[in-house]
């Protein structure tokens, strides 16, 4: 999976399965755009993801996870519960704007 920080006034921290990357997904209105400028960042594994997510959750980031291994990694790492993913075209996402 990969991960890539975004530094602003706020951190904000995308995270995704890698072979969604650069994938658009849609259902009716709704669209998942995995855009590589915004999720392609140091390709990670489970237990760096879980350190790193912690970390940034601690510095009151904010998330955007997108894809199964991403979303499962996260609810271990205590950053998301079952009920605050999402899908769009069975792609499984959560923002948590912390």
């Amino acid at each position: 999976m990969f991960i890539k920080i975004h530094k602003s006034y706020r951190n904000v921290v995308a995270i995704c399965d890698s072979e969604l990357m650069g994938k658009r997904f849609e259902e009716g209105k709704f669209q998942l755009d995995v855009k590589e400028n915004f999720y392609k960042g140091d390709k990670v594994s489970e237990d760096e993801a879980i350190e790193k997510m912690q970390f940034m959750l601690r510095e009151d980031a904010t998330f955007n996870i997108v894809g199964q291994k991403s979303v499962n990694t996260a609810i271990k790492a205590e950053i998301i519960s079952e009920d605050s993913i999402r899908e769009i075209a069975g792609i499984p996402f959560a923002m948590i704007l912390g």
